[in-house]
């Protein structure tokens, strides 16, 4: 299984990545702002979902939302 960001750039497990739009979190009022960076990724089964410590908490994240840096 190959995971691309929105690049087309291969993404694997300790990559950093940056977020390129601003997204609502579900169950919350708070918003994860464009360029927020995501650092030390982990795959998950789903190509298209990535596990990520974004402000001290773990969240799954669509790779059409996201930029390898």
């Amino acid at each position: 299984m190959e995971v691309k960001d929105s690049n087309g750039t291969t993404l694997n497990e300790g990559d950093n990545v940056q977020i390129i739009k601003d997204l609502k979190v579900k169950g919350s009022s708070s918003v994860l702002k464009r360029g927020t960076m995501v650092k030390n990724i982990r795959l998950t089964d789903d190509d298209t979902h990535i596990e990520g410590r974004v402000e001290k908490v773990m969240m799954v994240l669509k790779t059409e939302f996201l930029k390898k840096v």
